[in-house]
């Protein structure tokens, strides 16, 4: 009897500090990735882990994403709150869809992870060599809608080769095969599911970086409709500071990041996910401009240069300003985003 006495007060305890108005107070928030929940994924995953969005009063459902193409879609359509996609497509779509404009309030990756990828059985050395192939991508993966401006600095005829459509699992699977002799994506994606996950010797891969090409372009950020911030000021400032603190734990113990990761995906690899954020880290999360200005933030010049790369390459209408790309008010203060 007193066992059952036990419980049913537990049960009470429990029911009513669900209903308690710190819980009742908690803003919901419906965020969406860019690709599945991996290892460069954890920031994200992190901040929530760790309760950091729960501190701020937000819960955050966190979805994995399909492609950036499909995140911006989805946060435009307001299926989503806030997402984190590819602040390249997303100056595209604002300039094709003036009507429901998107901006990006915290960049994660300060140089974009865009790579083709190939293997030198195909014969495959240098960009050139790509004239007349065929390379396998989903239809919104951002490397195959940039691959314009990397064709153009490289030397390669844009019109030189042909897309072959497929679902982003299919990518490394279908080049390992011959049914296609590349494939566009991010590097430390694909890089991993050829050596990792399909035993591809490292020295069998061919990888063609757009940041090696003289394509200085921002990465992923965080993306919000720009009706959307306007209404919800406080949130998107909760959210980053957050955010920044999952990025800083991320950064300070990447291991224990990961074991967040695999907490929230559990058919995961911790030792290759480990791989996969040790590689975006270093390549494409920190750099001498992140050191000197801190997490989540742009040069305000060096977006300029980017937006006009992006428009000339995409042979764009209009160009957006920078305030129109990137909109850090909301940003935690400078000196909380500098490296430890």
């Amino acid at each position: 009897m007193l066992m059952r006495t036990s419980r049913f007060s537990l049960a009470i305890i429990a029911t009513l500090l669900a209903w308690s108005p710190d819980a009742a107070a908690q803003t919901k928030v419906k965020f969406v990735l860019d690709w599945q929940v991996q290892g460069p994924q954890a920031p994200f995953i992190t901040a929530k882990a760790v309760g950091a969005f729960a501190a701020q009063g937000l819960d955050v459902t966190i979805d994995r994403g399909t492609g950036s193409q499909k995140t911006i879609e989805q946060v435009a359509t307001g299926t989503y709150d806030m997402g984190y996609g590819d602040v390249n497509s997303m100056i595209e779509y604002n300039v094709k869809n003036p009507q429901t404009p998107l901006v990006a309030v915290g960049m994660v990756l300060n140089t974009p992870p865009f790579a083709l990828l190939s293997l030198k059985r195909y014969g495959i050395r240098e960009p050139k060599d790509l004239k007349g192939v065929s390379i396998g991508a989903p239809a919104g993966d951002a490397p195959r809608r940039l691959w314009p401006i990397f064709a153009r600095n490289a030397g390669v005829p844009a019109d030189s080769v042909s897309w072959t459509n497929m679902a982003p699992p299919l990518r490394e699977p279908a080049l390992v095969k011959g049914d296609v002799k590349a494939i566009s994506g991010f590097y430390f994606t694909g890089f991993l599911n050829l050596t990792e996950n399909l035993k591809v010797p490292e020295s069998e891969v061919v990888a063609f970086n757009y940041s090696d090409y003289g394509i200085d372009l921002y990465g992923n950020g965080v993306i919000v409709r720009v009706d959307w911030l306007k209404a919800h000021e406080a949130t998107a400032r909760k959210f980053l500071a957050a955010l920044n603190v999952g990025f800083k734990a991320t950064l300070k113990d990447p291991k224990a990041a990961i074991v967040h990761v695999k907490a929230a995906e559990p058919l995961s690899n911790e030792a290759t996910e480990l791989k996969r954020l040790q590689l975006a880290i270093s390549a494409n999360m920190i750099n001498d401009e992140v050191r000197k200005q801190g997490l989540l933030g742009i040069d305000p010049a060096r977006m300029q240069r980017a937006i006009e790369q992006v428009v000339t390459s995409f042979e764009l209408g209009s160009k957006p300003t920078v305030a129109q790309v990137f909109n850090g008010a909301y940003l935690p203060p400078a000196a909380e985003r500098k490296l430890d």
